[in-house]
This record gives structure tokens, sequence and C-alpha cells, in this order.
């Protein structure tokens, strides 16, 4: 079955002055317009595209690659606000529409929200929510410290951001936890810091413990080698200092120093580390 609002893997089955009719396993066709038509296709080979309904509400396949899939969270920007909700920006032709019922705050065309789509069961239609929370459950969370995860940065809250844990589970950074700039829509690589008992999920954007050593010194080296083998940085530096040179607290740079102060790869002088 051709899935709506993500890829299908599909046969070319002939071409026609329109474009090419893809097919699946079960014989379900589905147009591929002559514009996204690549040039060395072949027919009865497969081809990678994305589904979704047209302005006509008509099944069509694409070669572009949106930013947002069915089930999926992304940071979108509105591109015009209608008498009925607004359209997304979505990189496709036609926009994703989001409900005046589904905005958690009336959006504003040229502003960017965070937007869950899904398939609409009463219309059959793709549409976008930014009423994400209802979308994520932290009911089935199983994962253990330092397990790394892809997150997508929320919001803010006077705890510090809400993130989107691997496009299910919704999970938070702390400030205290926070030693570089991070932004709404950013998407980035974090690790599990602890699952609470009430299932709430805290992320660290560096691994904990004994894991995070090694990649705090390779951090260290290697802003060393694009500094000329010199950091003016050591044991009597402000925490500031270390966090706006190296995005790290001040116990994870000595750990990282002391790593490779042991591996002899580095000198440690009075006003700074130098390479060896």
């Amino acid at each position: 079955m051709i899935k709506l609002g993500d890829y299908n893997t599909l046969k070319v089955l002939r071409s026609t002055s329109v474009g090419l009719f893809l097919g699946d396993d079960e014989g379900t066709e589905v147009l591929l317009p002559n514009k996204y038509v690549p040039d060395d296709f072949q027919i009865d080979a497969e081809m990678d595209v994305f589904c979704y309904l047209d302005n006509n509400e008509r099944p069509i396949a694409t070669t572009l690659k949106p930013y947002i899939v069915r089930n999926g969270f992304a940071h979108l920007k509105v591109a015009e606000v209608a008498d009925f909700g607004a359209f997304m920006d979505w990189g496709l032709e036609k926009h994703l529409l989001v409900p005046f019922r589904e905005q958690a705050q009336r959006m504003e065309e040229g502003k960017k929200y965070i937007v869950h789509c899904y398939l609409d069961e009463e219309s059959f239609r793709l549409v976008g929510s930014s009423r994400t929370n209802k979308f994520l459950s932290n009911e089935d969370a199983a994962y253990e410290v330092n397990d790394e995860v892809d997150i997508l940065v929320a919001r803010k809250t006077p705890l510090g951001w809400e993130v989107i844990v691997d496009n299910k589970y919704k999970g938070l950074i702390f400030d205290s936890d926070l030693f570089k700039p991070v932004f709404t829509g950013s998407r980035l690589k974090g690790y599990v810091k602890n699952v609470r008992e009430d299932k709430k999920i805290d992320i660290s954007l560096q691994p904990i413990g004994a894991k995070m050593l090694e990649p705090t010194a390779k951090l260290i080296f290697d802003k060393l080698h694009e500094n000329n083998g010199f950091l003016p940085l050591h044991d009597k530096s402000a925490p500031e200092e270390i966090q706006k040179e190296l995005h790290l607290s001040k116990k994870a740079f000595k750990k990282g120093v002391g790593i490779l102060y042991r591996q002899r790869k580095i000198n440690i002088q009075d006003d700074g580390i130098y390479l060896i």
C-alpha cells in the first residue's frame, strides 16, 4: 500500500505524456509528473519518492524532499494565513494546512512553529498541528543513562528547553546542563541523563560520566589544532571563559585536560595549554 505523507519505494510501470506511473506490489498506482522524472529512469526499476495529495486531492509522487513526514515533527514557516487555518511551507508545491483548531496559538504569516504532521482520518488529508503535546507520550520510554538520542528543540521554559526525543517522547534540557546555545528548531544529538519515576526524561548535550571523557578530550584537542596549538585556559580560568571558548563546564574541561595530559598530548603552563 502506498503510504501518503512518507517515502515509498515504487516500481516504474510506464511512461506517459504527463509523467511516469509508479506502482506497488498491491497494484496501486501513482503519477510522478514530468517535472520530477529523472533523465535516466528505466521501466521496471525501483524509485524512492515522496507521496502526498496534490491541489486536487489526488495522490501524487515527487522526488522533492519535504521538511517533515507523516507522524514527524519539524520547525516550519507560515507561508499564508487563510480563513480556515495557516498554510506551512514544508518544501513542496502544495502547502501543509494547520487548521485553527490545531493551533496552540494563533499563527502569523512569516513566523515559524514546531508542527506535527499526521493523516486526518475523517478527511483522509495530511494536516499539521502545533498542539504537539497530544502526539507525545513517555509511557513506553525505555532508555538507559547515556543512550544517544535524536532531539528537536521545541520551546524555552523557566527550567530549560523542552525537546522532542526520537520523534516520540518529551524531554527537557535543564539550563544548568547547557554549555552551548540552542534554538527552537535545532536538531541535535543528545544523551539520556535520567528517566524519572514519572517517566520524564532529562537530556544532556554531552555524554554522561566516564563516557563523557573521551569526546570532551577530543573537543579540546581539536580546538587546540584550530588555534595553532594553544588555548589560554587553565585550572584558574573562570567557568564563563571556558564556556565561551569551548561550550564546556569547568568540570568537564578539567577532566578532558587530564586525559590529554596523561596521554602526553599537551603541556600545561601558567598561561594556558599547549599541544606537544
